[in-house]
């Protein structure tokens, strides 16, 4: 049994708030703030109006916390009953032009514009948010373990992510980019330390390990 299954599960509480006066809610997430490698990818989906999460939609959760194989089912489930859905990716060299903060912010307002009709209220994963769109909003700390909206984006930005490291370690075999996906593992630290950087990491991120 998943790790998922000792959480409530989500409602469409919070989209229901607005739904009478905003009929497209839409809820935005990014992964991939903290990996050392890839890019920053951001996900907006809008859900159908009324929605109430039925099928195998009512195990959505935290993207972080569902097993892989599970995360990449709801993910196809929420593509399939998503009004609308967007997807948008950041690429290293663009975090270190910008920093990641920055670069998140510009990934998730990219994956707003990709939707095919701006929505008309934007729920936002964290505390902060930059937009750069004339749609109001408002943010949710740990909105993707209590937003429906926000945890719909939570696994389509993660899926989305995981794929793209999945191909880049097959480029990069020695990095172990399928397993750790990224993120400041011994095993990634000590591969970095071994090969040095490839030109998919991040070189504005620094590691201590390293006496950086």
């Amino acid at each position: 049994m998943g790790r998922s299954a000792r959480h409530e599960p989500l409602t469409t509480q919070y989209e229901a708030r607005y739904w009478t006066d905003a009929p497209g809610i839409c809820g935005i997430d990014e992964a991939g703030r903290g990996p050392l490698a890839g890019p920053v990818v951001a996900a907006a989906v809008v859900l159908p109006r009324f929605y109430h999460p039925d099928g195998i939609l009512r195990k959505l959760h935290d993207s972080k916390i569902i097993k892989p194989a599970l995360r990449d089912s709801l993910a196809d489930a929420v593509k399939d009953t998503a009004k609308d859905f967007g997807i948008s990716v950041i690429d290293n060299l663009t975090i270190d032009r910008l920093n990641i903060f920055r670069a998140a912010m510009l990934a998730m307002n990219k994956a707003v514009v990709s939707l095919d009709k701006l929505p008309d209220y934007l729920m936002v994963d964290g505390n902060r948010f930059i937009p750069d769109l004339p749609v109001p909003y408002e943010t949710f700390v740990k909105g993707d373990s209590r937003v429906f909206s926000i945890a719909a984006a939570s696994v389509l930005a993660k899926t989305a992510r995981d794929r793209i490291m999945k191909t880049y370690a097959e480029e990069y075999p020695q990095y172990g980019f399928d397993k750790h996906f990224g993120y400041p593992t011994k095993a990634h630290v000590a591969a970095i330390e071994k090969y040095g950087r490839c030109p998919l990491h991040r070189k504005s991120f620094r590691l201590k390990a390293l006496g950086e």
